[in-house]
């Protein structure tokens, strides 16, 4: 009911959905806890390619709920968990330090990025 063109998708436990908005890294994420959620954060192969559907219906690259953390190159979920799936693109993360958020791109890999960009902002409740 809620399908809403695919903008809303439900995958496992979660309920993923974009409002098509651009923005940076802290303004993605507030708006998604501001709604009651966090940024999409792929745990699995499936949650991937459901958050995967959304970039590419809007052909954009979207931030993930994933910063990189004291250490260089070492990435962990937005509350601090490491990560235990990764869709790293080759040669991907290479910012050693200064690039702190992740990205998805249109083919369902990810890249490290800095977090002052413009990416499609997408939740999961």
């Amino acid at each position: 009911v809620l399908a809403l063109d695919g903008k809303i998708r439900e995958v496992g436990e979660k309920i993923l959905a974009s409002n098509g908005k651009e923005v940076d890294f802290a303004s993605a994420l507030q708006s998604c806890e501001e709604a009651g959620g966090t940024l999409a954060t792929p745990t699995n192969e499936e949650e991937n390619k459901a958050i995967l559907g959304i970039v590419k219906q809007y052909n954009r690259y979207a931030y993930l709920g994933i910063k990189e953390g004291e250490t260089s190159g070492q990435f962990n979920y937005i509350n601090g968990a490491p990560l235990n799936y990764t869709k790293w693109h080759q040669y991907e993360p290479n910012g050693k330090g200064t690039e702190k958020c992740v990205e998805m791109y249109t083919d369902g890999s990810w890249n490290d990025k800095k977090c002052n960009l413009y990416r499609l902002t997408i939740c999961e409740f």
